[in-house]
């Protein structure tokens, strides 16, 4: 019998990778949240999936951040081939027994290979950008910026965004909206006519207070997204060091 109650939503792990496929960093990221109609969001998605809400409301993140030693278990990184920038395009999903993860609308990154090899293994929807990451101080603040521009697949897609980062958060001031958009350990995925489903260990994320100082960006109209409205939510950290399992076929896609 199918449960379509989802998982609560939790700051720690709720599942174990034992023998990932797949170790990265995640690291100095930085996450905008917009508002959108979870019609608008469940028009997208494949059958099977359904938008994940928080108080009736889609969430569609732009996450661009620095992917750090993309390897495979006991084997060594790649140096540039293993660490890069990457800027992505998510929303929040459940899948038919009520679990909670991700889906990639797009996840733009600077190396071709990574982008070709994730899209044959994951069925994510990769592609081949020049991007830029740099750092300056401001006072006692930190600000940040990141920029991609999409050469493959062709179109015009790109982003340019910049943040003042704040003080660390304490665990007593995060809000459960906060563990909404983080707190999130699979991904899902389609290949042809089947969804996937791939587990994902990582601790609680570090956030800290982040200030948008400029955002410009059509990332998410060439997904196929409605121009995003008002000030987004945002929040900086650190990073995380994931584990990835394989991934599973969670079934056909319905509809």
């Amino acid at each position: 019998m199918t449960n379509t109650e989802p998982e609560p939503i939790t700051i720690e792990p709720t599942v174990e990778v034992e023998r990932p496929v797949m170790l990265q960093g995640w690291y100095n990221l930085t996450a905008l949240h917009w508002q959108y109609e979870p019609s608008v969001i469940q028009a997208l998605l494949p059958g099977g999936f359904t938008v994940d809400t928080f108080d009736g409301v889609a969430w569609v993140g732009l996450i661009p951040f620095h992917m750090r030693r993309i390897r495979l278990p006991r084997t060594p990184a790649l140096g540039p081939l293993s660490t890069f920038p990457e800027t992505n395009v998510r929303t929040y999903i459940r899948d038919e027994n009520g679990r909670r993860g991700v889906w990639f609308f797009s996840l733009d990154v600077s190396r071709i290979l990574p982008a070709l090899v994730a899209r044959v293994t994951y069925g994510l929807p990769y592609c081949w950008s020049s991007m830029t990451m740099s750092e300056q101080a401001d006072a006692d603040a930190q600000i940040r910026t990141y920029t991609s521009r999409r050469k493959w697949p062709r179109g015009e897609a790109s982003s340019s965004v910049t943040v003042r980062v704040g003080r660390e958060l304490l665990k007593s001031e995060l809000t459960e909206l906060d563990h909404f958009l983080t707190a999130r350990w699979a991904l899902g995925s389609s290949f042809g006519s089947r969804r996937l489903w791939a587990n994902i260990h990582h601790g609680a994320w570090p956030l800290h207070v982040a200030e948008v100082l400029h955002c410009d960006e059509s990332l998410l109209s060439a997904a196929g997204l409605p121009l995003p409205t008002g000030t987004p939510i945002a929040r900086w950290s650190p990073g995380v060091d994931v584990r990835i399992a394989m991934p599973r076929i969670a079934g056909k896609i319905k509809g």
